[in-house]
C-alpha cells in the first residue's frame, strides 16, 4: 500500500479540533425558591419546625466533576419563621440566635465528594452566631435543565440535609426546653449566570410545556 495513503487519514485526524473539557458554570442562588427548614425538640413533646427564606449566594458546578464544585451561601437569620410572631422574637433574642448582632449565617464549601448517583457529601464551614464550625451536607441533585418559563434560564435544583449541635455554636440557653440537636433540610434552586446560551435555552424543548402568554413565573 502506498505510504502516502496511510498518511492522509492521520493528517485529517490531527487537523480536527480537540474538544475542550466543559468548564464549571456559575449559578446564582434563587432566594425565592430556596429555603432552609430546621427541626428541634420542644420540651420532649414534639419537634418545632421553622424555616428561613431569602438565602443568596453562588454555586460553581460541573455535573461531570462534582469535586470541582464550590458553594458560598448567606442565610438571613432575621427571616426565621416558626409560624408565630412571639416565637420568632424569642428565637432571635440575645440568649438564642441573637439576630441583632448576628443577622446572617454563612456556609462556604471546602470539599465535595460524590457519594452515589446524583449525590454528594458537601463539607464546609458554617458560621452561625459568630462561631465557625465544619459541617457536612448530604446533597442530592434533583435536576439540571432549562427552566420551562421565560427567560428559560439553565437552572439547577438540589435537596440537602445535615445535623448539627446548637451548643457547638454557642447557642445553649433553655436546655430544659429546647433540644441540642438541630436537623436541617435545604431545598435550593440556582440560575446560571452570564449570557444566555441560545442553543440550549432560547429554543423550544419538546420535553417542556409551552407557557401561555399570560403565564407568570411561580
Amino acid at each position: 500500500m502506498n505510504p502516502f495513503c496511510l498518511r492522509l487519514p492521520l493528517a485529517a485526524a490531527l487537523a480536527l479540533p480537540i474538544a475542550a473539557p466543559a468548564a464549571p458554570a456559575s449559578y446564582a442562588l434563587d432566594p425565592v425558591h430556596t429555603r432552609v427548614l430546621f427541626a428541634i425538640e420542644h420540651a420532649g413533646f414534639s419537634k418545632a419546625l421553622g424555616t428561613v427564606s431569602g438565602s443568596t449566594g453562588t454555586l460553581v458546578f460541573d455535573p461531570g466533576d462534582w469535586t470541582s464544585a464550590r458553594l458560598d451561601v448567606s442565610v438571613p437569620i432575621t427571616r426565621v419563621d416558626l409560624g408565630d410572631a412571639k416565637w420568632n422574637q424569642a428565637t432571635l433574642a440575645r440568649n438564642l440566635l441573637d439576630g441583632e448582632r448576628f443577622p446572617q449565617a454563612r456556609f462556604v464549601s471546602s470539599k465535595v465528594e460524590p457519594s452515589g448517583e446524583n449525590q454528594a457529601k458537601v463539607t464546609g464551614t458554617l458560621t452561625l452566631h459568630g462561631v465557625s464550625r465544619e459541617i457536612t451536607l448530604d446533597a442530592t441533585l434533583n435536576a439540571l435543565k432549562r427552566y420551562p418559563l421565560p427567560p428559560f434560564r439553565r437552572t439547577v435544583g438540589f435537596s440537602a440535609t445535615a445535623v448539627l449541635s446548637r451548643a457547638d455554636f454557642g447557642i445553649d440557653a433553655w436546655k430544659s426546653m429546647i433540644g441540642d440537636t438541630v436537623e436541617l433540610r435545604i431545598e435550593a434552586e440556582a440560575v446560571r449566570e452570564g449570557k444566555a446560551d441560545v442553543a440550549t435555552e432560547g429554543t423550544a424543548d419538546s420535553r417542556l410545556p409551552t407557557p401561555a402568554a399570560n403565564d407568570s413565573e411561580p
